[in-house]
């Protein structure tokens, strides 16, 4: 079966070259005539495991394949993949909609032969039938269908979440489109991945409902992690305590400075801007909202009250570990390394940071932080060293070596990676996040 990606980002990208490692043939399609010139050359735009092994295979391969050209690009395509980005539309937080639509109106342009026109961008319930809508005042001299497939890959684990899917959503009516998906998917089928055909509405809400519980989750262990300093409980054992019962599960309770990345942040905002628009408030999902964003910026205070507070912090280096929202990607996007780093900053505190993978990306959003080339470059000299993503790197530093370097010891772990005892035991004064 011949697949066109339209959309060559991360999860057109992930997707395309997953489906070509099936053994159907895969086209990409990307507007930005560089991003396409730098895949067929084997250089990858972003940072993901194992990618740029898998697509540098596949179009070895001749199974995968890019191009700027859309009409080149879906000619033949059984099934064409929507998968542009969907980012929080400036002023009211809706999703912004406006390349889903473009693509659908060049691909009402230019189709010639039967497909599915499938929407895997995350895009809010409605979106079908206005992509439906575009293709159909297009007159189109063939059939066509519009389907949802809404993706659940995580950064850092996309492609084992793609081969290896808890669940695959399909949303469609139409018994021909279930038929092309059933063959797009049949490889995973026969790997006993559940598909779940809904209602082209109910799968598009899916994925928002699916990101917005697993917000709840974050938000629900780091508010128990503030209640666990007060009271002198430990949020690590109340999170294995509730996680051991079957039905909350213990994924998303770890506690930390909050979540951010490229889906959480814009989804929950899009489920509420539909939810208000439909009349039926998720007061949850605002709370949860509402908490994330001034978490953050908590940790940064957090960080200056291990310092000694505001006055004393003034003039002081911290070294950040980590900016990325999360280890294994080099995503900044609504990361809480950029508000903590913030925070500092206002107090008149200096920051050196380092990061495996999201310096280059980091540099524009926070100008007043220098980056440094290792971690041990970064805490040489500071007044504290904070750990903000747990990338593998930060979890085994030469305690000796570090208390060596800096002005003083004074570790602030936000992602719980130490033991305390084994660190107050090397001399560090050591905070985390709900232990005491």
């Amino acid at each position: 079966m011949k697949i066109a990606m339209v959309g060559s980002g991360y999860v057109g990208l992930v997707s395309g070259a997953c489906f070509a490692d099936f053994g159907h043939e895969v086209v990409c399609i990307d507007k930005d005539p560089a991003k396409i010139d730098s895949l067929k050359a084997g250089i990858m735009p972003i940072f993901e495991p194992g990618l740029a092994e898998l697509v540098t295979s596949n179009a070895k391969a001749g199974r995968l394949s890019f191009t700027t050209d859309l009409a080149e690009g879906i000619a033949g395509a059984a099934a064409i993949f929507i998968a542009v980005g969907t980012p929080s539309r400036r002023g009211d937080g809706h999703a912004d909609l406006s390349f889903v639509y473009a693509v659908a109106e060049e691909i009402g342009q230019n189709l010639k032969n039967d497909a599915v026109v499938v929407t895997k961008s995350t895009v809010p319930v409605g979106t079908g039938d206005e992509v439906e809508r575009i293709l159909a005042a297009a007159n189109l001299p063939v059939k066509f269908a519009v389907a949802s497939n809404p993706e659940f890959l995580r950064e850092g684990a996309a492609i084992g979440d793609f081969k290896h899917p808890d669940r695959i959503v399909v949303g469609t009516e139409d018994e021909w489109a279930r038929g092309v998906m059933n063959e797009v998917y049949r490889p995973l089928f026969l790997n006993k991945s559940p598909i779940l055909f809904t209602s082209r509405r109910t799968s598009e809400l899916i994925k928002y409902a699916a990101n917005a519980f697993l917000a709840v989750k974050i938000t629900f262990i780091n508010e128990m992690a503030d209640l666990c300093e007060k009271v002198g409980a430990d949020v690590q054992d109340v999170s294995r305590g509730i996680g051991m019962d079957n039905r909350i599960g213990s994924k998303f309770l770890h506690a930390g400075p909050g979540y951010g990345g490229s889906c959480f942040p814009k989804d929950t905002l899009a489920l509420l801007k539909t939810a208000e628009d439909y009349e039926a408030p998720t007061r949850i999902v605002e709370a949860v909202v509402a908490v994330n964003d001034s978490r953050k910026r908590a940790m940064g205070r957090k960080v200056i009250e291990a310092l000694g507070g505001m006055d004393a912090a003034r003039g002081k280096k911290v070294a950040m570990l980590g900016l990325t929202f999360k280890p294994n990607t080099d995503d900044m996007r609504d990361s809480p390394a950029i508000a903590v780093a913030q925070a500092l900053v206002d107090a008149g505190v200096e920051v050196a940071a380092y990061d495996p993978e999201g310096m280059e990306l980091a540099k524009p959003l926070m100008p007043e932080v220098a980056m440094q080339a290792s971690a041990y470059a970064a805490i040489e000299g500071a007044d504290a060293t904070v750990i903000v993503t747990e990338w593998d790197a930060f979890r085994a530093l030469d305690l000796d070596r570090v208390k060596g370097l800096m002005n003083a010891p004074v570790l602030v772990d936000l992602r719980n990676v130490y033991d305390p005892a084994e660190v107050r035991a090397k001399g560090f004064s050591y905070s985390s996040v709900g232990r005491i």
